[in-house]
């Protein structure tokens, strides 16, 4: 059975935290709470959490629509080239936020090494943040889809842990999550592109 984390008011423990990042760092598969929806992940650098992540969700992790958490702006300059000035301001405005924008990357390690971009986060909410600052890697996340064919989002923790619980090592539990996902838009061509709405402000973009 996994263990189950709970933070109010989305203010950070340091202990669970610290509990979290070790279980992430042996390999393990967490849940958590983001500034959208809960999502599931592991560790981009440990193979072990990624394979059990791929086995989970069906997936081949050099195709799928992954994304990577990254801590800040540093994390992401050592995984996509170099942005161009239009393309930096874009980010700093959105970001940390409920956007998940698509970047031309630099080569990066197995699995993920056949790669020519990829989808990076950097979530404003207080847990999550506090976690990626005791990690050595970002996050691979995968938003966790309901199987109902109405909602597309489960939002009671509850609901998700008790789904959930035999697949993962821990779940971090922060009250009711969001139902509406990241908005998602393209930078790797010449103009912006969207493509999916979500709850990002499509005004700033």
């Amino acid at each position: 059975m996994a263990d189950l984390l709970k933070f109010y008011q989305s203010k950070p423990n340091h202990k669970l935290l610290k509990k979290a990042a070790h279980v992430l760092e042996q390999g393990g598969l967490i849940i958590y709470p983001t500034d959208t929806v809960y999502a599931l992940g592991c560790l981009s650098n440990n193979i072990n959490g990624l394979q059990r992540l791929a086995n989970i969700k069906k997936i081949k992790l050099d195709k799928a629509p992954l994304s990577f958490f990254m801590r800040n702006f540093s994390d992401l300059s050592n995984y996509v080239r170099p942005l161009d000035n239009s393309t930096f301001k874009l980010l700093k405005r959105c970001l940390p936020g409920p956007y998940t924008f698509i970047l031309p990357c630099l080569k990066l390690q197995k699995p993920f090494e056949r790669r020519r971009s990829i989808g990076i986060r950097m979530a404003h909410h207080p847990v999550l943040e506090a976690l990626m600052d005791l990690v050595t890697a970002p996050l691979i996340t995968s938003s966790l889809h309901d199987e109902d064919e109405i909602l597309d989002y489960t939002t009671d923790p509850t609901t998700i842990y008790e789904y959930w619980e035999k697949n993962i090592d821990l779940m971090l539990e922060d009250g009711y999550g969001g139902n509406i996902p990241s908005t998602v838009v393209d930078l790797c061509g010449t103009e912006p592109k969207l493509v999916r709405e979500g709850k990002g402000n499509l005004n700033i973009l």
